[in-house]
């Protein structure tokens, strides 16, 4: 995790080079999931979440921003409804970094007296560390789709993923420092495991020992048998990230200039 972090900060350092100025600052909103134990229901179950991020203006078009942001999502099949019968949940906790590239609709300069808003669209690269939970007990490491006891020739999932992140949202400058952006940004992921619910089961729900919770957590209802689908394995899990970012300009390796200035070729 912390090479990717390192290559993502790298790679900010050297757009500085191309960059007008930066923008450092928080992050705060909430985080939901999108997967098998929730299809479809957006902002079902947020959960508060927070960050940093970084950004260079290459122009009043085009910005590139890094970001690091933690978050819990959960999901829980009571609350969305989705499969009763199955009686799955689970809570985890996110950490994810990513590199996006903004495209402002309108120009756009924190600190001008112009150019003072715009909404804007965003896509890149993140990588995120994740690890499902139900009932305190950690997912992965009890195997609740046979991965610990080899079924099907089943492996222990990799916590670590990558993402496209992508979104919209909306920028104002607040004062001549200060800029203020909203957004709504998901996350593609390239794993099925988020919610640690992906193939089969692996046990006969009759089979199942009531006092072994690793059992239990596999299948809480004790209505299965092995090799009933328990979620699909054709679609990977989503996340998102929404909330409000405020941010402090400032000039990079000593720039200045005058926001309200004509640019080159406006009178």
């Amino acid at each position: 995790m912390r090479k990717r972090i390192l290559t993502i900060v790298v790679a900010m350092i050297s757009l500085t080079v191309f960059g007008q100025t930066a923008e450092v600052g928080f992050f705060g909103g909430v985080s939901y999931y999108i997967g098998d134990l929730n299809p479809a229901k957006h902002f079902l179950s947020p959960r508060p979440a927070y960050g940093v991020a970084a950004r260079v203006n290459l122009n009043p078009r085009w910005t590139f921003k890094a970001n690091a942001y933690r978050g819990t999502v959960t999901g829980d099949d009571f609350v969305s409804k989705t499969n009763a019968t199955r009686g799955l949940n689970f809570e985890s906790k996110i950490m994810d970094v990513s590199l996006v590239a903004e495209f402002n609709f309108f120009e756009y300069i924190t600190g001008s007296k112009r150019d003072v808003f715009t909404p804007f669209i965003f896509g890149g690269i993140g990588y995120f560390h994740f690890n499902p939970e139900s009932s305190g007990v950690k997912l992965r490491d009890i195997g609740t789709e046979g991965q610990q006891v080899g079924f099907e020739g089943r492996k222990p999932y990799n916590l670590y993923s990558f993402s496209i992140p992508f979104g919209i949202g909306f920028k104002y400058s607040l004062s001549r420092r200060i800029g203020l952006s909203a957004y709504w940004g998901m996350r593609k992921g390239f794993s099925d495991y988020l919610d640690d619910v992906s193939r089969t089961y692996y046990l006969d729900g009759a089979m199942i020992d009531p006092n072994n919770s690793a059992q239990v957590l596999s299948d809480p209802t004790f209505q299965h048998q092995a090799y009933m689908e328990r979620g699909n394995p054709n679609t990977n899990d989503w996340f998102n990230f929404s909330g409000v970012t405020l941010t402090y300009k400032f000039n990079l390796f000593g720039k200045r200039k005058c926001d309200d200035q004509p640019r080159s070729g406006v009178q």
